[in-house]
């Protein structure tokens, strides 16, 4: 399991979220559109600011699960393919459990065979929103299990670990299934028969081609990232600069920039971004906005509200006001 600082997602899924925004009329901040253009993988903590803006711009209690019902074989990169292109159903199930960091490594599926059902369960790592996160998972899972059967697939039910987030009534009519809250795990059940329905797609050649590329991205993934590890130098010094960092990483200042521009980054990117998620959590606490900046390394109060403005879009002083 990778430190939840080194976690990534897909840049695609990404672009589900906000396409859904744009198809709902949903106000998202420029600057989280604009992060992600370029990206191989997005920093899972980027991805938590994304889903917070989301939830709280939409007003939409079940704003994950639409997501999920609403989730496309291309948003889930090479794996989506991968899964359709298996010969039935339970082998594409089986090829989920091994190739889910594909998508993200922020958790993962299981598949539990009991009596009378089975069960893909699902284990999200997440920090934040984990219901609406957990949600989305449970909705692209029911949703494309349905497209890649040709409309076959008929879903015992949906079992959530939290409380309703909306009336039960909604959740009935969007997954047209029972619904169950409260529950040990997150999972979708299944009636073992249907393991055995073939899937529309179905090409076993280009299957075996999609499943290569997922091996070298698992592999490329195993290896920590340059990212994850900037970040978390900058986290433990934010008053070190690019070339402080690259000494420490035993590189030279050079060789740090052409490393992050592989992964489409910049240092001062990744360092704004670190300085704003740290200012953000600390203007929750009761420190004052001098004490703030001089943490996060600012030379004063006015060069860090300046700088907090340019990220949020507003002062530090209303954003806490607000916050509270």
């Amino acid at each position: 399991m990778h430190d939840i600082s080194e976690q990534t997602v897909t840049p695609r899924y990404s672009q589900a979220m906000l396409q859904l925004a744009e198809r709902a009329g949903i106000a998202l901040p420029e600057a989280l559109r604009a992060r992600m253009e370029g990206l191989q993988r997005v920093p899972i903590h980027w991805q938590d600011e994304l889903w917070e803006a989301l939830c709280e711009a939409s007003g939409d209690p079940l704003v994950g699960l639409q997501l999920g019902l609403q989730i496309q074989v291309g948003h889930l990169d090479s794996l989506g393919m991968l899964l359709v292109t298996c010969d039935t159903l339970g082998e594409a199930l089986e090829e989920l459990m091994e190739y889910t960091p594909v998508i993200s490594d922020g958790g993962e599926f299981r598949l539990r065979r009991e009596t009378e059902l089975v069960f893909v369960e699902y284990r999200p790592r997440f920090q934040v929103r984990q219901a609406e996160r957990a949600e989305a998972a449970m909705g692209s899972l029911l949703n494309l299990t349905g497209w890649a059967t040709g409309g076959r697939f008929q879903p015992a039910g949906i079992w959530l670990r939290h409380r309703p987030l909306a009336a039960p009534e909604r959740y009935a009519e969007l997954t047209g299934c029972p619904v169950h809250f409260q529950a040990e795990h997150y999972q979708l059940g299944i009636t073992p028969e249907q393991l055995a329905l073939p899937q529309i797609q179905a090409n076993s050649v280009l299957r075996d081609h999609l499943r290569q590329l997922a091996d070298q991205m698992l592999a490329e993934l195993g290896r920590q990232s340059m990212a994850a590890e900037v970040e978390q130098l900058i986290r433990a010094h934010p008053r070190w600069g690019k070339e402080r960092i690259a000494e420490q990483l035993q590189l030279s200042g050079r060789h740090l920039h052409r490393r992050l521009a592989e992964d489409g980054l910049t240092f001062k990117a990744l360092r704004d971004s670190v300085l704003q998620s740290m200012a953000c959590q600390l203007l929750g606490s009761d420190l004052r906005l001098s004490q703030i900046a001089e943490q996060l390394g600012f030379s004063d109060e006015n060069a860090f509200t300046r700088a907090f403005r340019r990220w949020q879009g507003v002062t530090p002083a209303r954003y806490r006001e607000t916050r509270r």
